[in-house]
């Protein structure tokens, strides 16, 4: 999943203060190559997180001899680009990648084994443990987190209050999640709508609807990532609440369509009651003046969990400057980094370790310590495509004549995709 690109704004003031001394925690990691000629770090980021990449950047040379130099693509170029410059053998000496792309690019070998200096970190153990899952294998860490984002509940506290319900008090179940979306629609009405989400993307579904899953114990594929388990355990039932409330006119009608590009817009308005999206959105969505409460995503009858997207960054098998690439790496992990990114910017970040003031923020970084990032080497073919299978059976499961026959169906064509050669 994408990190919105104005976070990155609100990231720079706040990381320059750090590289200046302003910031507090422990300093960061001395940087290398001071004894030698100064060198330029090369690195590559797609454009969904280009300005925190760059924000970063700015710190480390602020403070540094050694210098970073980003260069962002496309997102959708991204991949090819890498491909080419992968198959051309000249990567930069590091580049980032959305965090389900990892075990792929870990498979092909692109990045270098960090095991031992992601080891000697005194925080090893309290680094975001599914993004470090997602770039391990065999028992070896080829990538470290560098932007995290989880799925949360928002819950619009205006709107609460309006229909009478305890802005305080959030969702316990996504049965009760439902309920009080239905409230808020029949209390408030006009163009206020109780919930509202993705229906035509299969980025934000799986963002917003496998949390559901996995809190009621269940799963979407195997852990290997080749057999896909939609037909199985909570699932239907997930489908089955969001179907109910879109054909019972509580979810906005825009969510039929939506395909990501105006999701967060839609929320921002100030006329959705309670619903699932990426927790960079909460200072997004305080700009535009909506005071929201936050809330783990719960399971159709309890539980919780959530989606942990965001980026992963590794040092690139072709680079001749591995020392000073991940001395730049360990500064991203730092305590003042780190501590500046959740304070100033109210945004989830890679450490479970650090105590946020917001508590809608710790919210967010204690669901991140327990959240999951599925692993598949086809995930982009098989869930995030346009005209991946999974966006054709949640639309057929949620807008459908018979959503089960859909996942069972479902089941088996993104199964075909997880196994394409």
């Amino acid at each position: 999943m994408d990190m919105p690109r104005r976070l990155g704004a609100l990231l720079a003031a706040a990381l320059l203060a750090t590289a200046c001394g302003g910031g507090g925690g422990a300093e960061s990691p001395p940087a290398a190559n001071q004894s030698q000629a100064p060198v330029t770090i090369k690195v590559w980021t797609r454009a969904a997180t280009e300005s925190h990449t760059k924000a970063l950047a700015d710190a480390y040379n602020a403070s540094h001899t050694n210098k970073v130099e980003v260069t962002a693509y496309p997102n959708e170029e991204y991949p090819a680009k890498i491909a080419t410059a992968a198959g051309g053998k000249n990567l930069p000496d590091l580049f980032a990648s959305d965090v389900v792309f990892a075990p792929n690019y870990v498979s092909q070998g692109l990045w270098i084994d960090v095991t031992e200096r992601f080891g000697a970190l005194p925080f090893k153990d309290k680094v975001a443990p599914a993004h470090i899952k997602e770039a391990t294998q065999d028992g070896k860490i080829y990538a470290v987190p560098h932007t995290v984002d989880t799925s949360v509940l928002f819950m619009n506290k205006a709107l609460y209050t309006k229909a009478g319900l305890d802005p305080e008090k959030p969702p316990t179940s996504l049965k009760e999640m439902a309920e009080q979306a239905t409230t808020i629609r029949e209390k408030v009405g006009g163009d206020t709508y109780g919930t509202y989400f993705g229906g035509n993307c299969g980025g934000c579904t799986l963002f917003t609807f496998w949390p559901s899953v996995w809190a009621g114990g269940g799963d979407v594929m195997n852990p290997e990532g080749t057999q896909s388990t939609v037909d199985a355990g909570p699932m239907g039932a997930v489908f089955d609440v969001y179907r109910k409330l879109f054909e019972a006119g509580v979810a906005a009608p825009g969510s039929k369509e939506e395909n990501g590009t105006t999701w967060l817009g839609a929320l921002q308005a100030g006329n959705i009651g309670v619903a699932p999206g990426p927790s960079a959105w909460l200072g997004l969505l305080e700009e535009k003046g909506i005071d929201v409460g936050v809330a783990p995503i719960p399971g159709v009858d309890g539980g919780t969990s959530t989606f942990v997207g965001g980026d992963v960054i590794g040092i690139s098998a072709t680079t001749t400057q591995a020392d000073a690439a991940w001395d730049f790496l360990a500064f991203t992990l730092s305590d003042q980094v780190q501590s500046d990114l959740q304070t100033k910017s109210r945004t989830t970040v890679a450490r479970t370790d650090l105590t946020a003031s917001d508590p809608r923020v710790q919210t967010m970084n204690e669901v991140m310590a327990v959240g999951r990032t599925p692993y598949a080497l086809k995930f982009n073919e098989s869930y995030n495509d346009s005209q991946s299978p999974w966006l054709k059976t949640l639309r057929d499961a949620l807008f459908g004549a018979d959503p089960a026959a859909a996942l069972k169906a479902g089941a088996g064509t993104i199964t075909a995709s997880l196994n394409q050669q």
